[in-house]
């Protein structure tokens, strides 16, 4: 028997997150500037003295800050991807950046990706709620579709799309070359329908009643978002 996709009702194309900037309690997401930001940027990143960060990235470690200016100066105007500072209000400065790419508003899908978050943003509260905002902010204007895509063997990328609420949904064989190397490439995403369930698991870390009193989470975000993923092999095989 033939089946096809259930008919979309009621789906109104959503707007380019070109311009915007996202608030939260503890970070601010501001379009990624030069000008403003990539000498702070910078900085911050030379604290990873090894350059491991960059490792699974297609760009970087840049020699000097003039390079890395260069770079930021190549998309900051553009369309697709669109980059945002994360700015620490604790710190009252960036500590690291992430982006919206492969925008299809007329598909209602989107993508987060070129996270780099500097040695000042790893593991923190503060990583956790720019992730939430971004993901809010799709979901909240109408996006059907949320992506997250890495190097399958990027382990730690791969935790952690799952611990923010993306399901896995398989591996794309030989998709780039990655810095002279074969790129297998990762697919996790969440839908709208998933997204108030997964919303409920942010709001719930991120809560003051989640935190002890030497800011450690009494309830990790994995353990709320696990039993939400969906599962491949929820499709029946041909």
């Amino acid at each position: 028997m033939l089946r096809l996709g259930n008919i979309v009702n009621d789906f109104t194309t959503p707007p380019h997150p070109k311009g915007i900037s996202l608030e939260g309690k503890l970070v601010e997401l501001k379009p990624l500037k030069a000008s403003l930001y990539s000498a702070q940027l910078f900085n911050a990143n030379s604290l990873d003295t090894n350059g491991v960060n960059w490792t699974y990235l297609p760009y970087g470690p840049f020699e000097s800050e003039i390079k890395y200016t260069k770079w930021i100066k190549t998309f900051e105007d553009g369309e697709d991807p669109v980059f945002f500072a994360i700015i620490s209000k604790k710190l009252d400065k960036p500590v690291g950046i992430a982006s919206y790419l492969r925008i299809k508003p007329k598909d209602g899908s989107i993508e987060v990706g070129h996270i780099n978050y500097s040695p000042l943003l790893q593991n923190t509260t503060e990583a956790t709620e720019a992730m939430y905002l971004m993901m809010k902010w799709a979901f909240d204007n109408g996006y059907r579709r949320y992506e997250w895509k890495c190097n399958a063997l990027n382990l730690k990328s791969r935790r952690a799309a799952q611990r923010l609420g993306l399901s896995y949904e398989g591996v794309f064989r030989q998709m780039t070359i990655n810095k002279g190397r074969n790129r297998d490439t990762a697919w996790f995403a969440a839908i709208d329908k998933e997204w108030h369930n997964i919303e409920q698991c942010y709001l719930k870390f991120l809560s003051d009643d989640n935190f002890d009193v030497e800011g450690k989470p009494k309830i990790s975000l994995s353990s709320l978002t696990k039993p939400l993923l969906y599962k491949v092999d929820n499709y029946d095989s041909c």
